[in-house]
């Protein structure tokens, strides 16, 4: 039998970079399947940041995000290539 676990494991919001512990945390499978588990490493979020965040289907915009080089330029770079990328592909950026 395995001896009772005293110390709970922590984790970081990568959201808003708050630790907190592993079990009042929400995990975040950045491709977009968490049931399927073998050779991942999960990501989390604390409640409040995974309360904000939209819930919507977000099909292709982690290869996207990749293919812009997301994270490893300035944020203006980042949204002068994500609009030219989005509008490229699916047509002009409007209201609706």
């Amino acid at each position: 039998m395995w001896p009772a676990r005293t110390e709970s494991e922590t984790v970081t919001c990568v959201a808003c970079g708050t630790h907190t512990d592993r079990e009042l945390a929400r995990e975040y499978d950045k491709y977009g399947n968490r049931w399927e588990r073998e050779g991942k490493e999960f990501e989390h979020f604390c409640r409040s940041c995974h309360d904000e965040l939209c819930h919507h289907a977000r099909t292709e915009l982690e290869e996207l995000l990749v293919e812009i080089d997301a994270g490893e330029c300035s944020r203006l770079e980042f949204l002068s290539r994500y609009v030219a990328t989005v509008e490229d592909r699916y047509g002009p950026l409007e209201e609706r």
